[in-house]
């Protein structure tokens, strides 16, 4: 996600008296907040990364689109000393699990242990042919860097390791070891997911699922659970073995018609994968999601916002005044361990992107 997301004009008081962070109202528990954090120049990046902290907020995610993300919280962990910082999502087939690994263990030793690894399959048009890399089975590939990488965290140190993997890499490693020992034996890994497989594996082997932005509420409240459920007692597993942090597209404008045209962009950009289309046949969405890939396969942008209905936005992107996309968002959260509210960026001016985040930021930041 490459997004312009942040505060504009917006100084470090100003996070400060924010309203306190948002309470669910289902139970009044308190969700974890999390932002995103795009690469950014020095002083801009610097003065967002302490606001983000100063807020009270748990951590931020930096994506990947091509460039990897482990540069950008390098340097937020230079200006931070509380937040968590989350690759989100490192894309886990595009280099060796090796390099993913030593980017992680550095990115702990720099950070003092604030290191989350999110790891994605992405699309498998832009694995094989935007990067050249193999895509093959997502499901088996991403079980076998999982466990490359966690061998490597642990026991890289020691000197001990042979040789790892299997079908997609074969690593020799008796030769190798890392300079130090690393801060912790353990990096927390979150997998990202839209189908259910994925919540599945994500139960099964990792540390955390970040949800998609283009979940909706009914995926959110009958599937994911089930499927989640499913992976956990794979491996004898509880649900508090799991942190769940739901990505959701936060559009908060007293003009309701106003804030779904403005997202209307983002939920088509995010819709025009082929390999979605299960996906949006099950929430209702089958026919507009295909409408949307026609035309992004014939390069029409515009018409892939036209094909984007207002039912569809609507159901995806919380989207309206802020009392109303608040509790939205606490029926959304009701069983997620912790929240990303993101603008939806594409397409956005300079103003509208003020307006979104700094509306996020008065609402769910405090």
């Amino acid at each position: 996600m490459a997004c312009a997301h942040r505060w504009l004009d917006l100084p470090d008081e100003r996070l400060c008296r924010a309203r306190p962070g948002y309470i669910s109202s289902m139970g009044g528990a308190r969700k974890a907040i999390w932002a995103q954090l795009p690469p950014l120049p020095a002083a801009n990046l610097a003065e967002l990364v302490r606001g983000y902290e100063n807020a009270g907020l748990a951590g931020i995610w930096s994506p990947q689109l091509f460039g990897s993300p482990f540069s950008t919280l390098a340097a937020a962990a230079m200006v931070s000393d509380k937040l968590q910082l989350g690759t989100g999502i490192a894309l886990a087939f595009t280099r060796s699990p090796l390099e993913t690994a030593c980017d992680a263990l550095d990115l702990d030793i720099i950070s003092n242990g604030r290191c989350v690894l999110g790891l994605g399959s992405s699309a498998e048009s832009q694995i094989t042919g935007s990067f050249g890399s193999t895509y093959g089975k997502p499901l088996a590939h991403m079980r076998e860097v999982v466990a490359i990488i966690r061998a490597v965290v642990e026991h890289g140190h020691s000197g001990t390791l042979t040789t790892l993997g299997g079908d997609y890499h074969t690593l020799d490693l008796r030769r190798f070891r890392t300079l130090a020992a690393p801060v912790r034996d353990a990096i927390p890994i979150y997998l990202p997911a839209v189908f259910g497989k994925a919540c599945a594996q994500a139960g099964e082997i990792v540390d955390g699922l970040l949800g998609h932005p283009l979940w909706n509420d009914h995926w959110i409240r009958n599937c994911v659970p089930v499927h989640l459920k499913t992976g956990l007692d794979r491996s004898g597993r509880d649900r508090q073995a799991l942190a769940l942090n739901l990505m959701v597209f936060t559009v908060i404008n007293a003009d309701k018609a106003e804030g779904i045209e403005d997202a209307r962009a983002t939920i088509a950009y995010y819709s025009q994968s082929a390999q979605y289309l299960p996906y949006f046949d099950a929430i209702g969405f089958g026919t507009e999601a295909r409408a949307i890939q026609a035309a992004f396969a014939a390069n029409d942008f515009i018409a892939m916002a036209v094909a984007c209905s207002d039912a569809m936005v609507e159901s995806i992107a919380l989207v309206g005044p802020a009392d109303m996309v608040r509790a939205r968002m606490a029926q959304r959260s009701a069983t997620a361990d912790a929240i990303t509210p993101v603008i939806p960026h594409f397409g956005l001016s300079h103003d509208k992107t003020a307006f979104y985040t700094n509306a996020i930021a008065d609402n769910f930041y405090g």
